[in-house]
């Protein structure tokens, strides 16, 4: 990318399924949401923005894009990072675990939307919100705990993801929630929440859909 661009706008690159590498000029002050993603043979980032490992591009603190095939399977998000961009791991068929960093307080839509191979991801308390269809379709994640911090759940924050049996979900007052946010989810797939808040969960907009699966949990 020339010295002479400022700006990489959302999607510019998305879907260069040949594209191997990009180097970021000192010229570019911002990356817009989904700006690489899915580039299914992106190895690595180089130039401003780019993370020690090359693998991806963090901008003023935000988690923009991530390289699909760096050849990581697993991946902890550094401490550096307070949000994570909308599509930053769109698609990452490859990644089966994520450790996400203690100061992010925010999961952009679609950030891990098809990462058909996740198993295992950690979401630290100072997580607030998880955005629309952020989990969407992670076909073998069967385990998810929203910690105490959240407060908002967007629409199809997990559907479709078929092997879901196990959510624990900690916060006490039902986080604001969006439609389908546990639609096709494994079968008998139950929610647990905090023992004297069942009521309260199960009488809350989007999460009475699933009153059924809700059980009480002494967390």
């Amino acid at each position: 990318i020339p010295n002479s661009v400022k700006k990489i706008g959302n999607y510019a690159l998305s879907g260069c399924i040949s594209l191997t590498s990009v180097t970021i000029p000192d010229s570019v002050t911002s990356i817009g949401y989904g700006a690489f993603s899915y580039c299914t043979s992106l190895t690595s980032f180089y130039g401003k923005f780019s993370s020690e490992d090359k693998c991806c591009l963090i901008v003023d603190s935000t988690f923009v894009a991530f390289a699909l095939a760096c050849g990581k399977t697993s991946y902890i998000i550094p401490d550096s990072v307070t949000s994570i961009g909308s599509h930053a791991f769109y698609k990452c068929t490859s990644l089966t675990s994520v450790t996400i960093g203690n100061s992010v307080t925010s999961i952009g839509a679609w950030a891990f939307y098809f990462c058909t191979s996740l198993t295992s991801v950690t979401i630290p308390n100072s997580v607030t919100s998880i955005g629309d269809r952020a989990f969407s379709e992670c076909d073998s994640l069967t385990s998810i705990t929203i910690p105490d911090s959240v407060t908002s759940i967007g629409k199809y924050a997990f559907y479709y993801c078929i092997s879901l049996k196990e959510v624990y979900c900690k916060p006490t007052t039902p986080p604001a929630g969006g439609s389908a946010m546990f639609s096709y989810n494994a079968s008998g797939r139950k929610i647990y929440v905090p023992r004297a808040s069942v009521d309260a969960y199960k009488s809350a907009s989007y999460w009475s859909n699933y009153s059924s699966y809700i059980v009480g949990y002494d967390f």
